[in-house]
């Protein structure tokens, strides 16, 4: 369909039968991004409310349509890029947001760290130079304030904010430390999120686990095990070892699930539940 014909379409989006606008909606969806700037300038151009509406509706589900095509194509080829997942569903709230800028200010902090990085420090002492690096220096901290609020879930709000839930601010500082080579990686924790500083000669062995919430306080395997017993819950592997990309995108969905709900953002909490359910179908 050439440009004049996508206009023409367009131009009949104020028609107020509803069973036209559908098959108008449809065509103009099937064409995809493609067609985005062309609506925009519709938007900007008329001043008819029901037009605006409806240009914001199809804009929206082009987009989404794309977050959904992402995320299925991430989870079957590219779970090994955490940062990919985060900046996929950053675009769910977030589709004209340059993926660079988010690149750029992680690896600001990689550079920060990397400057007082010395090869013979402890893993105890590379945290506590990476605690330095992104809470004192950088200003990260968590959201207890707005604990529940959607944006803690984005990853280029709690760069810009620097607020954040537990995993965000787990993702952030795990993606700074595994581009340094220190081997810290995301543990899903019922209630809460931790990280685990792996043995560099062992794995598969947990040296110690920290707390990014918390300003990166240092935690033993005990403390876990106290808190899951406060929960009812047994201390397996699932709640204590490191976990896999995938699960960890699943609980930013689900995190952001809830933060919708809570603000009554029924919409938006529906979208995020079927990528939730897209990636959770086998």
């Amino acid at each position: 369909m050439n440009e004049q014909e996508l206009k023409a379409l367009i131009s009949l989006l104020d028609d107020p039968d509803n069973e036209i606008y559908q098959e108008l909606e449809e065509k103009l969806i099937t064409c995809g991004p493609d067609v985005i700037p062309l609506l925009e300038h519709s938007w900007e151009t008329s001043f008819d409310i029901l037009l605006q509406g409806r240009v914001e509706q199809i804009i929206h589900k082009i987009q989404f349509n794309e977050v959904k095509t992402d995320l299925q194509l991430w989870k079957i080829s590219n779970q090994e890029d955490l940062l990919e997942g985060l900046l996929i569903i950053n675009r769910y709230q977030y589709p004209n947001l340059a993926d660079e800028e988010i690149h750029t200010k992680l690896a600001e902090l990689r550079r920060d760290a990397w400057y007082y990085l010395m090869y013979e420090m402890s893993p105890i002492e590379k945290i506590k130079l990476l605690n330095n690096v992104l809470f004192q220096e950088f200003g990260l901290s968590g959201n207890a304030s707005d604990y529940h609020a959607p944006q803690n879930s984005f990853i280029n709000k709690v760069l810009e904010t620097k607020k954040g839930n537990p995993i965000s601010l787990a993702c952030i500082y795990s993606l700074v430390a595994q581009r340094l080579d220190i081997p810290v990686y995301g543990v899903n924790l019922p209630k809460h999120f931790v990280l685990a500083y792996m043995k560099e000669d062992a794995p598969d062995e947990v040296l110690f686990y920290i707390n990014v919430f918390n300003r990166g306080q240092i935690m033993r395997e005990s403390d876990l095990i106290s808190f899951l017993h406060q929960l009812n819950l047994p201390a397996s592997d699932e709640f204590i070892k490191p976990c896999d990309n995938l699960s960890i995108i699943k609980r930013v969905l689900r995190n952001l699930i809830s933060a919708y709900n809570h603000i009554d953002n029924i919409e938006k909490r529906d979208d995020v539940q079927l990528l939730l359910d897209l990636i959770e179908a086998t």
